[in-house]
């Protein structure tokens, strides 16, 4: 290459880059000229915030405060979403009886199933010898079997876990059946009554009954028990009653039995309100069950609390509910 060709070259390319140069700058200018002419924008205008009060009707439709209306503690936000497993993996509640009564509120599964027991040496004693059970035993099988039928009843709707559960209404059947067949003492119902207290030794032992009950219709609780063998029930718990609160150290030494006794007459006092029983339209006698049931109730606080006093004054009212009625109705 001569140096007069390389010189040439040289300032060829110098042009070309000058050329270049100027036809960017040409393109450039106008945008920066618009960006220069761009109206600034204004400030945010923003809704005014409302003045004045809330009137009295609406502050009041508002808590000041929405925490103070919450009760309780807080939920277990931690177990919100979590899967739910095998249904047998965690026990469930019992469901409430048929009509969504509690029987829970009245009384506690240690003393359904402390009457079971209670009720087990007597019922073996009337029924041990024949000459006995016909002799007059027959009558106290009656009352036992009775009680204990009322007692598988209320197991059998109760609405939390309970022993016997499983078993419960087919034993309210058992026992409510032999019950009523024990109103005569022979050798039928002394063969029957035998063959229960067997099915009640072996349901104390963890087994079941053995007897198939033969209901052909639906389930009425005025077929558990009569009112008379109930109401034998009543005396015996109004006699605990009022030895337990005659003076204040024995009622210190019997309160687990007196607080027992006072759910029993509770129940019973619940049971005889029940559609089908004697009585049970009769507004008057259901006021005096309903006072005798929550004045027992009265007493099991009471022994909840220790309180003599209270547990005096509420026994009082019990008797007076009882005696009420007793003059009005006669089993």
């Amino acid at each position: 290459m001569t140096r007069q060709f390389r010189r040439g070259w040289q300032s060829g390319r110098g042009g070309r880059l000058r050329w270049i140069a100027a036809c960017a700058l040409v393109a450039v200018l106008p945008c920066l000229a618009n960006a220069g002419q761009r109206p600034k924008q204004g400030p945010v205008r923003r809704a005014a915030r409302p003045g004045g009060g809330w009137d009295k009707v609406t502050s009041g439709t508002f808590f000041g405060d929405a925490f103070e209306a919450l009760q309780g503690s807080r939920p277990p936000f931690s177990a919100v979403g979590r899967p739910v497993g095998n249904a047998s993996s965690t026990p469930q509640a019992a469901p409430a009886s048929a009509d969504g009564f509690k029987w829970s509120a009245l009384v506690s599964e240690g003393t359904l199933t402390d009457e079971v027991k209670d009720l087990k040496a007597a019922l073996a004693a009337a029924t041990a010898r024949p000459s006995d059970f016909k002799g007059g035993g027959y009558d106290r099988a009656r009352e036992g079997f009775s009680v204990a039928a009322l007692t598988f009843g209320v197991i059998a709707e109760y609405d939390q876990d309970v022993r016997w559960k499983k078993d419960a209404a087919v034993a309210r059947d058992l026992f409510a059946r032999v019950g009523f067949n024990c109103k005569v003492g022979t050798d039928q119902s002394l063969a029957e009554a035998k063959l229960r207290v067997a099915d009640l030794e072996a349901m104390l032992e963890g087994g079941s009954p053995q007897g198939k009950p033969d209901r052909d219709e639906d389930f009425r609780w005025s077929q558990v028990a009569g009112r008379p063998a109930l109401m034998t029930r009543l005396e015996a718990a109004d006699g605990i009653v009022a030895a337990a609160v005659a003076e204040k150290d024995g009622f210190t030494k019997q309160i687990d039995r007196l607080l027992h006794d006072a759910e029993i007459v509770a129940v019973i006092a619940e049971t005889i309100q029940r559609p089908d029983y004697e009585y049970h339209d009769d507004d008057t006698y259901k006021g005096y069950a309903a006072a005798m049931r929550d004045a027992a109730l009265k007493v099991r606080e009471a022994c909840r609390r220790q309180d003599y006093d209270a547990a005096r004054a509420a026994a009082g009212e019990l008797k007076k509910s009882c005696d009420a009625c007793h003059g009005d109705y006669r089993s």
